[in-house]
């Protein structure tokens, strides 16, 4: 059985792009977002948290589109999933709590939430107050607290992210001296 092929390198100020031009209100969270705190650890997809309101996620649906997304399903290969009967609207984005999209600009996640440390969900408008607008390809984006980003890396607790929260910890503790 031949390998599958890799994905789609992961072009960040083209999703951002994309994204800025059709007018969706999201959050940058994940491993793009701790790398524009001054992480170094290497991520391979971007996490975007959407204001979950089915007028937003029609237009992270336009834009999904123009990139050329399709739904990721675990045990199907890439040809397998394409060919999918899936709508992509704001409606069925609705029904997610994650969905997990290759695109042409490399995998994207869309979160409806994150969660705290203790398991809490954190939704958009909860986490918006505490982001933070970093330039990103000369495009205004906002990114998630770093404080936000850690305890979501808490509450996963997979082995990635135990070991991401030690650098994470130290920019934290950098940015407030």
């Amino acid at each position: 059985m031949p390998e599958p092929p890799d994905p789609p390198a992961l072009n960040i100020d083209r999703i951002i792009e994309v994204f800025g031009r059709h007018g969706v209100d999201y959050l940058l969270v994940g491993g793009v977002a701790s790398r524009l705190y001054g992480a170094e650890r290497l991520t391979f997809d971007l996490d975007v948290l959407a204001r979950h309101e089915i007028d937003n996620l029609d237009r992270v649906a336009d834009a999904l589109t123009e990139l050329g997304a399709f739904l990721r399903v675990s045990g199907l290969d890439d040809e397998e999933a394409r060919a999918l009967p899936v709508i992509l609207d704001g409606a069925a984005l609705t029904a997610f709590e994650i969905s997990t999209w290759r695109t042409d600009a490399g995998d994207i996640d869309v979160l409806a939430h994150l969660r705290d440390a203790v398991g809490r969900r954190v939704n958009f408008a909860d986490l918006a107050g505490r982001a933070r607008e970093i330039s990103v390809g000369g495009v205004e984006v906002r990114v998630a607290g770093l404080s936000d980003i850690i305890e979501s890396k808490r509450f996963a607790d997979r082995e990635k992210d135990r070991a991401a929260i030690p650098e994470l910890e130290r920019l934290r503790e950098a940015d407030e001296s």
